[in-house]
């Protein structure tokens, strides 16, 4: 049986900057003895809005590990194309939401469950003109995808089998039966690891900080742990609120359907037992 963490090629490695996109590169390159070739590429696509801790840990695995990393952010320009790429570093990465505020500007609209414009503009779009920058028409696209998350990896199977993205999407995680017990086992051993709290297997905090697809206990949680987080994704729908006023706009002027973030505020300042509320949290392109 072929390794599944040898890659094919042309690749992008998608690193999301968790524990099992980092655990995923760590058996590729091992796969590889510790050189990718020079046709696959691994890509963290930035949208200003992850923890620190993030930023932090992807630097980590690409100095101890010897790897590039292309850190990679949405560029929005007056004149076309519109949308380009800026390649960044550790030292020069976004750090207050910079991108994603800029695409809720030119959109005036904010992302939500069911027009995510987000996960479109500033992961998939991005690494796709990564790849064409690069004079790749086709290429394998690989995602830390886990053997227990069948889910996810029978919807990524079917949009596969639609052949309606310009690359085929490779699993070598799923392939290779490893779990969340597997990479527990591996950072646990290791000499470095994400410094965000692991709570049964999931990284709370990880991708964007309070992104509106966690459910409803868990930004309450991290509001409570972190107030200031709450600040940009206020200042977001306030924004898009006024845009509404001044446009006649149809769109919401909430991420979230149910709630605002000036409500989660106010939930995590009460002494209300939050226990009514749903933790219905749903998955994006990001992943763990």
């Amino acid at each position: 049986m072929q390794n599944p963490y040898k890659i094919q090629s042309p690749a992008l490695i998608s690193f999301s900057g968790g524990r099992t996109s980092g655990y995923m590169l760590h058996k590729i390159l091992e796969a590889h003895n510790g050189k990718l070739p020079d046709d696959v590429c691994v890509v963290f696509a930035n949208t200003g809005k992850e923890m620190p801790e993030t930023l932090d840990f992807i630097n980590d695995c690409e100095k101890k590990w010897n790897v590039k990393i292309h850190w990679l952010e949405l560029d929005i320009h007056n004149e076309r194309p519109i949308y380009r790429n800026k390649e960044v570093s550790y030292e020069t990465a976004s750090r207050n939401g910079e991108p994603f505020t800029a695409l809720i500007e030119r959109k005036k609209m904010l992302p939500n469950g069911a027009m995510r414009i987000c996960t479109a503009e500033l992961k998939v779009s991005v690494m796709s003109r990564f790849m064409r920058s690069r004079g790749h028409k086709e290429w394998f696209n690989v995602i830390g995808l886990r053997y227990d998350e069948m889910r996810r990896v029978a919807k990524q199977k079917d949009t596969n089998d639609k052949d309606v993205n310009k690359w085929e999407t490779l699993m070598p995680m799923y392939e290779a039966q490893a779990t969340i017990k597997d990479v527990s086992n591996f950072w646990q051993n290791n000499d470095f690891d994400l410094q965000l709290p692991n709570m049964g297997g999931k990284t709370l905090a990880g991708n964007c900080d309070l992104c509106y697809l966690k459910g409803n206990q868990t930004l309450t949680k991290l509001i409570k742990e972190r107030p200031s987080l709450a600040n940009w994704w206020i200042k977001q729908e306030q924004k898009v609120a006024k845009y509404k006023k001044d446009y006649g706009s149809n769109y919401k002027a909430t991420f979230k359907s149910n709630l605002s973030y000036i409500d989660l505020v106010e939930i995590t300042e009460s002494t209300v037992e939050l226990g009514f509320l749903d933790d219905d949290g749903r998955s994006c392109f990001c992943h763990d």
